[in-house]
């Protein structure tokens, strides 16, 4: 057994069988609370990103001993800890019916846009938009960066953002613009954003490890932007021979996201590339790159193309509880808005 694998004093040991039959019970406001976590382990948790006891619960034992040097029986033993302690069990379908009453949306200023998602983009969720260059992914996201600030009466959530750019596409310009257009301040709504330019893979996977700690300083952050999520993936990882190394990191990616989606209650919202099939002959060829791996963990997924006119047209393919349905929205000056004709109506 390892030095650092129990911290208990004497004492704590002769209570040890007292602990384990009341901890369900007790509320644990910090992690060195834990049975079997003093100051020692307590810091190398925190300096591995991991803030609270919510984070330890859904921690991947494995990940945790690697991440603190701590040993595994240790690490499992914290995490089962973390997880008792956070009553991470069952429920009834009421209860998780109630529970869903916390999910919240931002607006996407198209009121046929917010149609086809049920209300605007979700939190606890993964939006994914995938289409090609130009097709308007990036303006939805700069949409949403600014619409979460606005007040719930006006579809925001009175909240800041995070953004993570893999692409050198934002731009504050933008933001000052949607802003105006909004009647908020223009350098307050750039200062509730946070801004994490990505230059690889792993540098993309550390600032995603690092999102718990913006939100735990700025509770108010209600969304996280990722544009785009496959571009460094697909620069760095080439040919099928790092095709497994790649989808089983960005599966991680996506599942850690969706983790800080239901911790936070926060909307993730992802901007995503497109390839042509070639073996599609008729119809559309156009796919989104990523394969299933993005398909199995996005909870919507929009398929964004050209229409005609220079509108924008707004697919949903997949949703667990909406139909497949289409919407039609314009990119202009002022931000994304709806036809004039569908304004008439």
């Amino acid at each position: 057994m390892e030095e650092d694998e129990i911290e208990h004093t004497e004492e704590e040991n002769e209570n040890e069988e007292i602990t384990e039959e009341v901890h369900s019970d007790f509320e644990y406001k910090d992690i060195k609370d834990l049975p079997g976590v003093g100051s020692t382990i307590a810091s190398k948790i925190r300096n591995a990103g991991y803030q609270d006891v919510i984070a330890l619960a859904t921690a991947n034992p494995l990940v945790l001993t690697e991440a603190c040097g701590i040993g595994e029986p240790t690490a499992r033993k914290i995490v089962a800890e973390a997880r008792e302690a956070s009553k991470m069990n069952f429920m009834s379908g009421l209860e998780f019916e109630d529970k869903r009453k916390s999910v919240q949306r931002i607006s996407t200023s198209s009121e046929a846009l917010n149609i086809l998602l049920g209300g605007g983009v979700e939190t606890q969720s993964i939006t994914e938009c995938y289409g090609e260059y130009g097709s308007g992914k990036s303006q939805l996201a700069f949409q949403l960066a600014v619409d979460v600030q606005l007040p719930l009466e006006k579809g925001g959530l009175e909240g800041h953002a995070i953004w993570i750019d893999t692409e050198g596409t934002f731009r504050p310009s933008r933001i000052e613009q949607l802003a105006a257009v909004k009647g908020l301040d223009p350098k307050q709504a750039l200062q509730n954003i946070k801004i994490g330019r990505a230059y690889s893979s792993d540098h993309q996977v550390l600032l995603v490890d690092k999102v718990p700690e913006l939100i735990n300083a700025d509770p108010k952050i209600k969304l996280i932007v990722v544009d785009s999520m496959m571009a460094l993936f697909r620069a760095e990882y080439v040919g099928r021979g790092t095709l497994v190394d790649r989808q089983q990191k960005v599966n991680v990616v996506l599942h850690n996201l969706q983790r800080l989606a239901d911790r936070f209650n926060v909307a993730v919202y992802i901007t995503n590339q497109v390839m042509a099939r070639p073996d599609v002959m008729f119809g559309d060829p156009t796919a989104a790159v990523g394969g299933h791996i993005i398909g199995h963990v996005a909870t919507y997924r929009i398929y964004l193309r050209k229409g005609k006119k220079g509108s924008r047209v707004g697919k949903l393919v997949d949703s667990p509880s909406l139909p497949e349905g289409e919407a039609s929205f314009e990119i202009t000056s002022n931000g994304i808005t709806d036809l004039e004709e569908e304004k008439k109506k």
